[in-house]
């Protein structure tokens, strides 16, 4: 670990349920996060931590001493003891939430469950919003309506990888809690049939429906989108493609089965008319 501080490119206070927690980006664009305010959000002893975390040979290796702004240190040593994001639940999961006091020991499961997620998602949502204004273009519809190879190849790649991610931590659990194995081992078996069967059908164009019927869901979540829009002031073409993915357990409005056309018109159809009458798309 190297004694001189680092000033970050970025800070960002998030609001993690009743706590705020900060994570900054350094200049070699990694997200790192202070530990001891976790420390005193969860109720932990600090000191008794910092050694647990300075013995792990792992752990001690990827610390790093980084300059915060006065705003997040209030007044005190701006120099704060942070690790990587992608480190944060090898240590929070090293704490034995039987272990603990009764009483914070469901903060400490609820920073073991979700702080991980809800940091990478803050940083992530900024990404992807400045991606979204370059050059006038809409990044966001794109990625979800081009038949360009490069924006299907993205929508297959993200349920993958999404699942990919949750079989790893699936795996951890079975690692670290010795009982309930046979659950996470039925689970682990379940998501791998589902990355299987994404793989197999990428090119079984049989499944899905056609161009023509593609286009038709595109345009119809371009006016439900809009409208929206017109509304709330956002881009909403995320929103309302997730909504479609969700329903119908896609991850791409192609690959929405032939079988189901009529029934995602139909939604989509109503949720139009929820917004403008009985106005046509």
């Amino acid at each position: 670990m190297s004694e001189k501080a680092i000033v970050p490119v970025e800070e960002k206070a998030v609001i993690f349920y009743d706590d705020q927690v900060v994570a900054v980006r350094l200049p070699n664009d990694e997200i790192f996060v202070p530990i001891r305010p976790i420390c005193d959000a969860m109720g932990l002893n600090w000191s008794g931590q910092r050694q647990r975390i300075q013995r792990n040979p792992v752990l001690s290796e990827v610390l790093q001493i980084v300059r915060l702004s006065r705003d997040n240190t209030s007044g005190g040593n701006p120099n704060v003891l942070c690790m990587p994001l992608d480190y944060l639940n090898g240590w929070l999961f090293g704490i034995d939430a039987n272990r603990v006091r009764p009483e914070i020991r469901d903060r400490l499961i609820r920073y073991q469950k979700e702080c991980y997620r809800i940091l990478t998602q803050a940083f992530q949502k900024q990404e992807v919003t400045a991606a979204a204004t370059i050059a006038g273009i809409d990044v966001d519809e794109l990625l979800h309506s081009s038949d360009d190879p490069e924006a299907y190849a993205y929508r297959i790649a993200l349920a993958v990888a999404n699942m990919a991610r949750q079989q790893l931590v699936l795996r951890y659990q079975l690692h670290e809690q010795g009982g309930r194995l046979d659950d996470h081992a039925q689970q682990l078996g379940a998501h791998a049939e589902r990355l299987d069967l994404i793989e197999s059908t990428l090119g079984d164009s049989s499944r899905h429906i056609s161009a023509a019927q593609a286009s038709h869901i595109s345009q119809a979540v371009k006016a439900i989108a809009l409208e929206l829009g017109k509304r709330s002031g956002r881009n909403e073409f995320g929103g309302v493609y997730g909504e479609l993915y969700r329903r119908f357990s896609i991850s791409g409005y192609r690959e929405l089965p032939a079988s189901r056309f009529e029934e995602a018109v139909k939604f989509l159809t109503e949720w139009h008319q929820s917004l403008v009458g009985d106005a046509p798309f």
